[in-house]
């Protein structure tokens, strides 16, 4: 028995049992007895999660995975399939900390990291293999081509590093991109605490222009006039740190 991949699902089924291990073992499972495994296809990943000393959940909604895991994987009880990841509300679903791990779906890959950030306070740690090309730009620095809203963000409450780079050829079927695998540690940069909603609406309307100035950009946040003179507003959303971001946000509220 085997489970057929499907495009709509967005699945390409890991075959490299060295990968897998590898993925695996980037988790420290030091924060927390829970894991939670994102897309686990026929269990590539989940066969070595099990033998960690860790509770493993999985989020599947095709059908066919759900019964090859079922019959290959009988630790997996009943409880453990929790459905849509991107439905899930991980505070009601989940009691403490529960890291994130898979080999995600590429076609929801960017959602998968904006629900993280979402409940962050409760996902200390993440691995996981995205599109090379969306790893990248999770890991990005200022100046790059690749940073933008979620390199921002995503780095704004993680530390973020890029483990390695999988091959097309390790996967069935094979995608048409190679793939990265990176690991986020929670780590909430100084000054952000209370500001979440104002600094994601100045970093998404920043980067939504990202060619113009923020002078230009920011313009429909109705700028507080204290800051119409501020140096950022020179620049270009692309040129500031992650820092920077933060403490204008903190200037910003300070004057509106």
């Amino acid at each position: 028995m085997s489970v057929r991949a499907k495009k709509h699902l967005g699945q390409h089924f890991l075959m490299d049992e060295n990968i897998a291990k590898n993925i695996v073992d980037g988790l420290s499972y030091e924060h927390q007895n829970q894991v939670l495994e994102i897309g686990p296809g026929m269990g590539v990943l989940t066969k070595y999660l099990l033998e960690k000393d860790a509770e493993i959940f999985v989020a599947e909604i095709d059908k066919e995975s759900i019964e090859y895991l079922k019959a290959h994987y009988p630790k997996l009880e009943e409880h453990h399939f929790i459905g849509d990841f991107l439905k899930l509300n991980i505070a009601e679903s989940f009691e403490g900390q529960v890291s994130v791990i898979g080999n995600f779906p590429y076609n929801i890959s960017s959602q998968i990291l904006f629900k993280i950030i979402d409940y962050y306070d409760r996902i200390p740690e993440m691995v996981g293999m995205f599109q090379k090309e969306v790893a990248e730009r999770t890991a990005a620095v200022p100046r790059t081509k690749d940073y933008g809203i979620l390199s921002v963000l995503v780095q704004a409450l993680y530390d973020v590093k890029y483990l390695f780079t999988v091959h097309e050829n390790v996967f069935n079927p094979p995608p048409k991109v190679k793939s990265g695998v990176i690991r986020l540690t929670r780590n909430p940069k100084e000054g952000l605490t209370g500001n979440e909603v104002l600094f994601k609406k100045i970093v998404k309307a920043g980067f939504g222009q990202r060619r113009k100035k923020l002078s230009n950009s920011l313009k429909a946040l109705e700028i507080p006039e204290e800051l119409k003179t501020h140096e950022f507003m020179d620049k270009r959303a692309e040129e500031l740190s992650v820092a920077d971001f933060i403490s204008f946000t903190q200037l910003w509220k300070a004057h509106s």
